[in-house]
Parts: C-alpha cells; structure tokens; sequence
C-alpha cells in the first residue's frame, strides 16, 4: 500500500513540476507576443485562454471523448471558469495599476498561505512548523527574485494594485482547493478545455475595450499557438492533474516554480541580468520546492 501511495505522488510531483514548467513560459511568451501584436495584457489573457481550450476541445472531439453527463462536473466547470477569468483579470489589473513585479509577488506569494490557512482551519491538514518554514523560504526566495518595486510613488496605485493582487491569489487558492476533490467522470483535460474558453469569454468583454483584433504574421499566430498549447492548456491540466494526486497544498507552493522558471527564461533568451540578491532568492526558492517535493503527500 505505502509503496502504491508512493508511486501515486510521485506521479502528481511531476505533473506539477511540468506544470510550473509550462506556466512559466507564459511571461516570456506572454512579452513576446505583447511586442509583436501590440495587444493589451487582458487581450493577450483572453487570446491564451481561448486558444488553449479550444485546443484542448478539438482534442476531445478528434478522441469521441464523451462529454460530462452529471451537473456536479458542469458546475465544477463552471466555477473554475469565472475563477480562471478572475484570476487574469484581477492580475493584469494589479499589473496595470502597479507593476509586473509586485501583482507576481502577491498573487503566487499569496496562494499558498491562504491553502495552507485554508486547509488548517477545515481541518484537512495541520499547518506544522515545518510546513509554515517551507512556505516561508520559498516566499522570501520570491520577494528576492522577484524584487519589490519602488518605482511608483502614488500611494493609491500601490493599494489599489495590491488588492487586486489579493484578489488573484484568493482565486487562485480557491481554483486549488476545489480542484483538488475529483468529481466522478471529470477528467482534467476535460476541465481545462471547457473551463479556459469559458474563461476566454467572460474576458472578452473587457479584451474588446482595449482592442482584440491585430495584424497576424507566421510569429504572432505562432506565438498564440505556443502561448495557448504550452503556457495554458498544458500548464492548467498538468496542475490538476497532479493536485488531485498530491494536494493543495503541496501543489500551491510547487506552483511557485512559475517566476522561478519565468526569470530563467528572461535572462537566457530575452537577456536581463538576475542580480546577486535575484540569484539568491532563486536558490531559496528552489531549495524550498525540492524540500516540498520531498515530503510525503496528504493522505
């Protein structure tokens, strides 16, 4: 049995590894494509959102996989929906009032204290120290990767900036905490590719304010093909895959393999420099992630 368990989190491990791999992506292809096309970051949300799922629909329709009969799987998807498009919307609302770097610090730095909160007042999990110094480390190993901006001086667009991040890293939990209870004939392809466009569309309204149509080229639509497949539709099935195997909270802070992956990415292809303080967040973040993935997962 211990063995079977074992193998089990491993698995979920490395789904969520992959997951953090591939969410990472979407900073630098997310920049890449913000260049290309001139499209707002709401716009650019709602065209990875789109694309992702309706990828991952046309894969369910090619394999006559049948659709959810029970309504719990429809409200399931249903609620990860309207949390996925407020999770994009309240980020890049926190991005536009303050900046990249502080709605990524409180939206991933966030989440899992409010899981790990979460699941200690239901009872789920025991927020042991050990735990509590895990989420630590890997938090401050953020805060030195990431940096706390100091490049704007009205008080009004910190606050607001900063609620709105709150706001993402509340959905964010949310999205982790119930996905993590499986609904019977609910795969998670199934539910990224339904979920995600539903996302798509309650974004578009918002995307249409600021303009969602552009001149495509071979790199732009390229760029969308990438940022949908890879940075969404891959990203959001791998995690809930794995979360269902491991845990929310081990899944929370694995998701912090995001920025981690997202500043490698920055430095190597689009060429800005990690400082000393920035390399050594990115130590501590890894330690903590390999310390989290070394634990035995929830029973």
């Amino acid at each position: 049995m211990s063995r079977s368990i074992s193998m089990v989190s491993r698995f979920g491990l490395v789904c969520l590894v992959g997951a953090g791999l591939s969410a990472g992506t979407g900073g630098l292809v997310g920049t890449l494509l913000h260049r290309a096309t001139g499209l707002s970051p709401i716009s650019v949300a709602a065209c990875r959102l789109a694309v992702g799922g309706l990828l991952l629909i046309a894969l369910l329709t090619m394999t006559r996989r049948p659709l959810p009969r029970h309504s719990s799987a429809w409200r399931r998807i249903g609620a990860v929906a309207v949390l996925v498009a407020i999770i994009q919307a309240s980020y890049f609302g926190a991005v536009a009032a303050s900046s990249v770097s502080s709605a990524t610090l409180i939206t991933l730095g966030m989440s899992p204290m409010v899981v790990s909160l979460l699941e200690h007042l239901t009872g789920s999990r025991v927020l042991d120290r050990r735990h509590a110094a895990t989420i630590g480390i890997a938090v401050f190993g953020v805060v030195l990767l990431v940096g706390v901006p100091t490049d704007y001086a009205a008080s009004g667009a910190i606050f607001a900036g900063a609620a709105m991040a709150l706001v993402s890293a509340f959905a964010f939990a949310t999205v982790t905490l119930i996905s993590a209870h499986p609904v019977p004939g609910l795969d998670a392809i199934t539910t990224t590719g339904f979920a995600v466009t539903g996302g798509a569309v309650l974004l578009t309204p918002l995307a249409a304010i600021s303009g969602i149509t552009f001149d495509p080229t071979p790199h732009s639509v390229a760029l969308i093909i990438v940022f949908g497949l890879v940075s969404t539709a891959m990203a959001y099935t791998l995690y809930f895959r794995g979360l269902a195997e491991v845990g929310p909270g081990t899944a929370a802070v694995l998701a912090l393999l995001e920025p981690l992956t997202g500043a490698i990415l920055a430095a190597a292809i689009l060429g800005e420099r990690l400082t000393p303080t920035g390399l050594l967040g990115a130590a501590l973040l890894t330690g903590a992630l390999v310390h989290t993935s070394l634990q035995p997962a929830n029973g």
